[in-house]
């Protein structure tokens, strides 16, 4: 097992999302609209740091999705933020059909003016053009899918966009871009680095997943204690030299996991953990608050 005091080091940037980035930037000029998808249970650490650079002054909306997998608490707070920082913001539950419409409404609201100056001056009505921006499984795919009905169909190529990107017809005033999702070339901040890796925004194999496992194991002691007792039936002393291993042990013997040459499984122990957390078995969980991040 690694040190619980290890830092974790992680670069990971491959060649499509750095082509994705150009072309952003090449496209960007086109758009009415930038929708942001951040994750609601890390919204600043979901929340890439590029896209300023790239999409230049658009005006800008900023969904968190997953709402239902995070602590309403906290997704009030971020989407009060955002707005106080100039942003449209507001949250979605990505099962949810109905609050896909919300969306389509809050760009209308935000490019209500810039339509009705083109209109004044005399340029034929158009759909508004949005583009839907996020890092890897913030649920770009679901949302797009939502959005469009499920009836996402390519109207192809227009002037100034690329092959690679897709157009989708959303209403008769309302087109979508779709591009790649696209993650900043090195993570230097370890707080967003383990954010990120517990929203499985990055690939496991690249992780040191011990060192994953006992900041979030943590982090939810300290801010989550009752749900790892009615999930583990575990409460953790952080004063205890020895609460990893016990850890470790607990939840393999309360899950019935196999020990490995006699020896408590923590691959296993690893595995079942995340893919509780990843697929909300453990409760609704939010790993940042505003309060405590230098947004």
């Amino acid at each position: 097992m690694a040190n619980q005091n290890a830092k974790m080091n992680i670069h990971w940037f491959p060649g499509h999302m750095a082509k994705a980035r150009r072309e952003i930037s090449e496209k960007i000029k086109v758009i009415d609209i930038v929708i942001e998808l951040v994750d609601a249970r890390a919204p600043y650490s979901s929340k890439n740091p590029m896209i300023n650079e790239i999409t230049k002054n658009k005006p800008r909306l900023i969904v968190l999705t997953k709402k239902d997998m995070a602590d309403d608490r906290y997704t009030k707070q971020w989407v009060q933020y955002y707005e106080q920082c100039g942003y449209q913001a507001m949250s979605v539950n990505l099962k949810n059909f109905n609050e896909y419409q919300k969306v389509i409404e809050k760009c209308r609201h935000v490019l209500k003016e810039k339509m009705e100056k083109e209109k004044a001056r005399g340029l034929k009505p158009r759909a508004i053009r949005a583009m839907v921006l996020g890092i890897p499984n913030v649920g770009k795919s679901t949302f797009i899918n939502k959005l469009a009905n499920r009836k996402a169909t390519v109207t192809g190529n227009k002037p100034g966009v690329t092959k690679a990107q897709q157009i989708i017809r959303i209403a008769k005033d309302f087109e979508l871009f779709d591009t790649p999702g696209v993650l900043w070339p090195k993570l230097d901040d370890e707080h967003v680095a383990k954010n990120i890796a517990l929203l499985g925004s990055i690939k496991q194999s690249i992780l040191p997943l011990d060192d994953l496992f006992i900041a979030a194991m943590r982090y939810l002691t300290e801010n989550y204690p009752q749900l790892l007792k009615e999930r583990y039936q575990l409460e953790i002393d952080l004063d205890d030299d020895n609460w990893i291993v016990e850890t470790f042990d607990h939840i393999a013997k309360v899950r019935k996991i196999k020990p490995l040459r006699g020896e408590t499984d923590y691959d296993r122990v690893m595995e079942l953990f995340f893919s509780e957390i990843n697929d909300g078995s453990i409760g609704q969980i939010t790993w940042e608050s505003p309060t405590c991040v230098n947004v």
